[in-house]
């Protein structure tokens, strides 16, 4: 069966509330600069984008990363919204996956292993949640630990391309990917993931971007409101591998259908709270055919909105839990606890081993494609 999921894509991040400055550039993508170099020398390049109204969103070839995206509060002031590190050298010690591509599969599969039409195939168990390993965002050294090759693109923005090989990190197929980010004067930031394969294979390409709408790395994101347009969540063992229940959020702390402050509830008795340390969960959206509301964030100070709209069954909301302070990031902040969320769209985590998800299966003559819509304002 196909992937109902399969589906042409795209991430956008629109902004609403910005002034016009005649004097920035559409066309800043076409002067990338170089961020760093790896340990065996390639250069990596990044491209700063920007348009007439004031966004700006910088992009890397490592990872395919976001290293910022800068938008105004409800006074105009511009801060960047995202956590990550200042240079390349930063960036190569990653072990979070700030702003990152991630694949070939985003987050976990139970024990590292699944089989594909009669063959089972082993990965690495590169996190172990409750002791329990698991193979996570690809495994040792997935899409966000490789060189992509940028290029600028007409509509001010830049595509990154990456092949993986038959067997890389023990997928089977080789992989043809495109990742493109494209600014518009409309305030559009646009991230768009595009999938070949020459052999079956599993596949989930994430965003992985950290959010902390105040502008503000220091401050926790328990303040922020959230709503999720998502009657459901899949509740998983202490491992955060799914157990295949699709389970009502109705009556639970699980349920962000009406805005919520984030930690209102954070650490009420309730097993998903425990396994996870807080919020690190899939909610499964409302069905709908192509693009849909998949969540709504707002911080109340800064009066800045986030909307995200999805073709993805599922969305991955993780409040930062794991963040313990240790790491070092942009201008010298260690990132504490909860101090910037995720939300992932996404296919169901573990889906190669449960049979009554949207199967994951990317066959070849079928296109892979992962839209995902932020949408920036303030109010």
């Amino acid at each position: 069966m196909k992937n109902p999921y399969l589906l042409v894509s795209a991430l956008v991040i629109g902004l609403a509330s910005c002034q016009k400055d005649p004097a920035m550039s559409s066309k800043s993508a076409e002067n990338p600069e170089v961020f760093g170099k790896l340990p065996d020398g390639r250069e990596a390049k990044i491209f700063t984008l920007t348009n007439k109204n004031g966004l700006k969103a910088r992009v890397t070839e490592y990872g395919a990363i976001l290293v910022s995206m800068e938008t105004p509060d409800k006074s105009g002031k511009l801060a960047d919204l995202t956590h990550g590190y200042d240079d390349l050298a930063g960036w190569l010690t990653n072990t979070s996956y700030f702003g990152s591509t991630v694949g070939r599969f985003g987050n976990r599969i139970k024990d590292g292993k699944f089989s594909l039409e009669g063959k089972e195939y082993k990965l690495a168990t590169n996190n172990d949640p409750g002791g329990i390993p698991c193979h996570l965002h690809g495994g040792l050294k997935g899409f966000d630990k490789v060189i992509w090759t940028g290029k600028p693109t007409a509509d001010n923005g830049v595509e990154f391309s990456y092949v993986s090989k038959d067997g890389e990190e023990g997928y089977p197929g080789t992989l043809t990917v495109k990742v493109t980010y494209s600014l518009s004067e409309a305030n559009e930031l646009k991230w768009e993931a595009i999938a070949t394969t020459d052999a079956p294979t599993v596949l989930n390409i994430v965003h992985h971007s950290y959010w902390n709408l105040s502008g503000d790395p220091t401050t926790s994101i328990n303040d922020h409101e959230l709503m999720l347009a998502a009657p459901s969540y899949l509740p998983t063992n202490a491992g955060l591998i799914p157990t295949g229940v699709v389970a009502p959020v109705a009556d639970t702390p699980m349920d962000f259908t009406k805005p919520t402050v984030i930690g209102k509830r954070v650490e009420e008795d309730f097993e998903a709270l425990k396994f996870g340390g807080g919020y690190d969960h899939a909610w499964v959206l409302e069905k709908g055919e192509g693009v849909r509301l998949a969540a709504r964030l707002k911080d109340p100070k800064s009066g800045r909105v986030m909307e995200i709209s999805t073709n993805q069954p599922a969305v991955q909301f993780y409040g930062g839990n794991f963040l313990d302070g240790k790491v070092a990031g942009k201008k010298g902040v260690k990132y504490a606890k909860r101090s910037a969320l995720c939300l992932e769209t996404e296919g169901f985590p573990d889906s190669p081993n449960q049979p009554t998800f949207p199967t994951p299966v990317l066959r070849p003559g079928e296109t892979y494609n992962h839209v995902m819509i932020h949408k920036f304002s303030a109010e």
